[in-house]
């Protein structure tokens, strides 16, 4: 969520990815019925930057039907080392309050979108 919809308390655009962090991440991610992908990304990432964009372009398509998360690695340390992230960008699928894929380095649009398809089945 942006600097202005933190300070003006708004929600977030449908299907635009949202902050998460460890203190929320089993309420949101584990618990939800929706299914959900996790990005796991660090500031000093430029792959994690295009991964960021192509999530941003993808996330009004499947608004409603998968929630789209994104974790800063460096501030959520706890988060990571639970699902053994080694490296940036990485996705993490998850459906029914499971993980069931994860995608580690930078994947090209049209190969994520088949993934999401498939997660959505």
């Amino acid at each position: 969520m942006g600097f202005l919809n933190k300070l003006f308390n708004r929600e977030p655009k449908p299907g635009k990815p949202q902050e998460l962090g460890d203190a929320d991440f089993d309420q949101k991610v584990l618990a939800s019925d929706t299914p959900a992908v996790v990005d796991f990304w660090s500031s000093r990432c430029a792959p994690c930057q295009v991964m960021s964009g192509l999530l941003n372009e993808l996330g009004p398509d499947y608004a409603g039907k998968i929630n789209i998360f994104k974790l800063n690695v460096d501030y959520n340390a706890q988060a990571a080392a639970q699902y053994q992230v080694r490296s940036v960008p990485t996705l993490v699928l998850f459906k029914n309050h499971r993980p069931v894929e994860r995608i580690v380095g930078l994947v090209q649009l049209n190969p994520l979108k088949e993934k999401l398809d498939k997660l959505v089945e």
